[in-house]
């Protein structure tokens, strides 16, 4: 038999409820055959505030595992030798901090630092353009991300300090010629600050320490194709940019999840063969071969998977990796003239958006110009879905089906505990009075200097986090210091040039308008910390396509301001959208303040990741309309909306 190659990083990503259950999940993971851990950190601890904070309300444990201070990452990790693990934590504005957290219970654990493998996502710039997770404005966030990378280079020469993630480039509707360049866009916009943050002979080992997470989506040749140009292209930039010499430094070296928007809610069964399929993009080809794989589970697009959801897509991988002869070959698409065309093809599109961010300034510069871009290419990807162009089986052809046993008794799905809020709390608070508070300030302030005088924050937040410093706390010095960022919604007030299909409901929200004497307004707002904002963002930028007047100010935004925001324009329509499972305290607490502003007249509607059990509670507190990514005809959402605000059909 011929020696076959090591097998690709066993991840999945996870983490709910607790430091303590997800711990015991992380455990579980790794007796089943798991070789690394993919850390999901919850919306409050990825956003810089305490489980306590306002905004935090109805977020805690919910889409993560709530981090606030060294006790919740002892516990985390707790009997599992670090030394001796891979870890790769999706965190971005506050990755510092959660590094320092992670660097200090090594420490506790008596590894040797210099040993730990893994990765802290801490790519802010797409953030801004696609999750909504920053914090600090553009620049202040790059000068975190490059202290990372100084830091890890002296202290943790094994960590990479940086995933630069097109991952969700591609959630946020790019092309692969889009996610190619704003992904090289922004290793570039780091690699050119850490050049003056480093020795120049310590500069090449450094780039090869720059990692990638990517997507890979259905169109698995184009994926495959798409992987062979993001290796050649970053081996070029290295090369002509940067002039590394080394070969191994100009690797591309990227792990994977594939993707996660082309999950279907509808028979979810089908998303097991979309999910095979996807990996097989990013594991066929040798040379542009994945170092780690994480694969969602079939129900993502329904809720947070169990235990054995995640197990079964570990077993894919495994398959894949044991059972097959894959890994005792050579690449199987060198010299394919197909495979070869594509590639060229793919590496010229972004070569030519790359040009352009260039002229612009780089990636930091050309923020606005790539959201606007991507909001614009979602929109024309599900314009192809709507009008049948694009098939996705079970959704807009071949709809019927037997039902699932899949989904039967539990609903198919983990429901955290509504309890696990007031726990985390709890034991904050604990923390909190048991903490010498005076070591706490002292270091805060350390932390603070270091931040004002342009110092590696590094040394400072693992010193806070050994005193006992909060997540909350140590964000509250980068926000007094730097400034907070609203990022661009992509959605202009000017409608796009599409007109297509759009003709009888342009009529109907002008005929409505003139019933009610003024244009139709549509208040779109995201309450708590969920940043993904690809719904919202194409729900108002069709509405506004369909001539209704709109507000939408993006992410992040507590029910009170959205209340006050619909009170001030004058709404006659208001939607929420919400896909963290956090739906159902905020929506009330929403519902509670317009009936005591006197708005409850006003008819609310939901979007997100909704339950049916949940949306029957939803339509009991008032809500006119629930809406899942099953119901991705948005022309007749338009429709509902205006038949909503119609006074001649409320009348009747």
């Amino acid at each position: 038999m011929a020696p076959k190659d090591k097998p690709w990083l066993f991840r999945t990503y996870a983490g709910h409820s607790t430091a303590a259950k997800s711990n015991q999940l992380y455990r579980t993971n790794l007796a089943k055959g798991q070789t690394g851990l993919s850390v999901a950190f919850d919306l409050p601890t990825q956003t810089g505030y305490d489980s306590d904070h306002v905004l935090a309300r109805g977020e805690v444990g919910k889409v993560g595992v709530p981090v606030c201070h060294l006790g919740d990452m002892r516990t985390l990790f707790d009997q599992i030798p670090l030394e001796q693990m891979n870890t790769s934590m999706t965190i971005n504005a506050t990755a510092p901090w959660l590094l320092s957290l992670y660097i200090a219970v090594a420490e506790e654990q008596g590894a040797d630092v210099s040993k730990l493998q893994g990765t802290v996502q801490n790519d802010i710039i797409k953030e801004y353009l696609s999750r909504g997770t920053y914090i600090c404005p553009p620049r202040p966030s790059l000068r975190m991300i490059t202290d990372v990378a100084a830091y890890t280079a002296k202290s943790l020469p094994k960590w990479n300090p940086m995933n630069v993630c097109s991952y969700h480039l591609q959630e946020a509707g790019a092309t692969p010629e889009q996610e190619l360049a704003y992904a090289l866009a922004t290793g570039i916009a780091v690699l050119d600050d850490l050049k003056t943050k480093v020795a120049p002979e310590a500069f090449p080992a450094m780039v090869g320490r720059i990692s990638f997470f990517v997507n890979a989506g259905i169109r698995f040749v184009t994926e495959l194709c798409k992987m062979r140009a993001f290796t050649e292209l970053w081996d070029e930039i290295c090369r002509d940019r940067y002039g590394i010499e080394d070969e191994k430094y100009r690797r591309f070296r990227y792990g994977v999840q594939v993707n996660s928007l082309g999950l279907t809610e509808q028979q979810p069964e089908n998303n097991v063969y979309r999910i095979l399929i996807e990996m097989l993009a990013v594991t066929l080809s040798k040379n542009a071969r994945a170092r780690a794989v994480q694969l969602p589970a079939w129900n993502e697009a329904l809720g947070l998977p169990r235990p054995w959801d995640q197990q079964w897509s570990l077993r894919m991988q495994q398959i894949m990796a044991y059972e097959t002869d894959l890994l005792e070959y050579g690449d199987l698409f060198d010299g394919n003239p197909v495979v070869a065309a594509k590639v060229e093809a793919l590496k010229d599109g972004a070569r030519a958006e790359l040009k352009l961010l260039d002229e612009m300034g780089g990636a930091i510069a050309a923020i606005d110009y790539m959201k606007s871009r991507l909001v614009e290419s979602n929109a024309a990807r599900l314009n192809r879905v709507e009008d049948g162009e694009t098939v996705v089986v079970g959704v807009n052809r071949w709809q019927q089906g037997e039902p699932s046993p899949l989904t039967s008794g539990d609903g198919g799905i983990l429901v955290v505990d509504p309890a696990v809020e007031q726990d985390q709390i709890a034991r904050l608070n604990d923390w909190r009075q048991a903490r010498d508070n005076a070591a706490v300030e002292a270091a805060l302030s350390r932390l603070r200097a270091d931040a004002q005088e342009g110092r590696n924050i590094m040394p400072a937040s693992i010193a806070a986090a050994k005193a006992g410093a909060t997540t909350g706390e140590w964000a509250g010095v980068m926000r007094a210091v730097h400034g907070e960022y609203r990022g661009p919604t992509g959605v202009s007030p000017s409608p796009s040039n599409r007109t297509e299909g759009l003709e009888p409901i342009r009529e109907a929200v002008d005929a409505v308008s003139t019933r009610l004497g003024r244009r139709m307004k549509f208040v779109v707002g995201k309450p708590g910390l969920d940043g993904h904002s690809n719904g919202a963002e194409q729900i108002a930028f069709r509405a506004r396509d369909c001539g209704m007047d709109i507000t939408y100010d993006g992410i992040r935004l507590t029910p009170a301001e959205i209340v006050a925001a619909a009170q001030e324009q004058q709404a006659h329509v208001v939607g929420l959208s919400i896909l963290s499972g956090s739906h159902l305290p905020l929506v009330r607490d929403v519902m509670e303040r317009m009936r005591g502003a006197g708005l409850g007249h006003i008819p609310v509607i939901v979007g997100g990741i909704i339950p049916e059990d949940d949306a029957a509670q939803l339509r009991a507190m008032g809500v006119a309309r629930v809406y899942t990514p099953k119901d991705f005809e948005l022309n007749r959402i338009m429709m509902d909306l205006v038949a909503l605000v119609d006074p001649e059909a409320r009348a009747a």
